[in-house]
Order: structure tokens, then C-alpha cells, then sequence
């Protein structure tokens, strides 16, 4: 288990291999951090697929309208959640192995939602998708993920939690 500092800003993501620990950066982007402990808490990203997963590059998930529809894989990352897009919160923060960016749609400020994880440096990512969290352990499971755009049979978020909740 990971060395929680802020378990007020620390998320539990539980995958079919184990448990990704990821610290939230409220500092740099205080809108999406919101955003994604809101969610969680409402238990919003229970059960959503990974929808988009490319070997070498990242996993995308959350799409909490459409994402939890096997059946309708198709939809996922089309949609959001019923709450208002966020504007984007760029920083220097680069996208790094394991960093969390807000996945958006051609208007920088239209996440909401929906999230990655970056499988590995991704630098031409930087100043044009928000980062707002890093896994701090159990990016072994996140290297697991099933691949595909959609993955013939996608690995769910099984449950996510703010850690000061758990």
C-alpha cells in the first residue's frame, strides 16, 4: 500500500489485479480534482469501463453516462456526466508514466468526466490536456488494462474512492 500523505486528495481505484493509488493535485487543478472526488463519492465511476486503451501510449476511461453499458461499448467515451464541462487548469506538470489527464474533445474546456492514464512519457500531451493526479502505486494494474478501441471484452473500474472515505 502506498504512503498516503492527504487521503482528502488521494484517490483508491480498484481494477481486477489490485488497487491504483493516485494523489490528486488540488494545487494545480482544483476544478477537475473536484470533479473527479464528487464523482467518486456519488459512486458515479463504479463499474465504467475502460473504453479506450492503446498499447504505448494510454488507458481512458470514465464516462459515467454511457460506461457502464457492455452491451453498448460503442458509446462509451461519448458522453460525460450531467454536470457542467470544466474549464481546462494546463500547467508544467508533464505527462508523464502514470500521470491522470482530463480527456476532452477538440474545446480544451470541455472535460468532464472522462480521464486517462498514460501508460508512458507522453510529452507532446503537455500544455494541452489538464494533469491533475499521479499513480503513486499499483501502475502494475494499470499495465494490465485489456487493449482495444474498444477492448473486445473491457476491465472496469471495479470501485473508486476518496481515500479519507475508505
Amino acid at each position: 500500500m502506498a504512503d498516503i500523505k492527504d487521503p482528502e486528495n488521494t484517490i483508491l481505484m480498484e481494477l481486477k489485479g489490485g488497487t491504483v493509488t493516485i494523489e490528486l493535485l488540488p494545487d494545480v487543478a482544483p476544478k477537475h480534482v473536484e470533479r473527479m472526488k464528487e464523482l467518486a463519492r456519488e459512486g458515479a465511476y463504479d463499474g465504467v469501463v475502460f473504453h479506450r486503451v492503446i498499447d504505448g501510449f494510454m488507458a481512458q476511461t470514465g464516462d459515467v453516462q454511457h460506461g457502464k453499458d457492455a452491451a453498448n461499448i460503442r458509446m462509451a467515451g461519448t458522453g460525460g456526466s450531467d454536470k457542467p464541462d470544466l474549464p481546462a487548469e494546463f500547467s508544467r506538470i508533464p505527462h508523464a508514466r502514470g500521470s491522470l489527464g482530463a480527456a476532452r474533445s477538440s474545446n480544451p474546456n470541455s472535460a468532464n468526466s472522462q480521464f486517462f492514464i498514460n501508460f508512458k512519457d507522453n510529452d507532446f500531451l503537455n500544455g494541452q490536456y489538464t494533469v491533475y493526479g499521479n499513480v503513486i502505486a499499483g501502475m502494475e494494474h494499470v499495465d494490465a488494462i485489456t487493449r482495444g478501441e474498444p477492448p473486445a471484452d473491457p476491465d472496469t473500474m471495479i470501485s473508486v474512492k476518496v481515500a479519507a472515505d475508505a
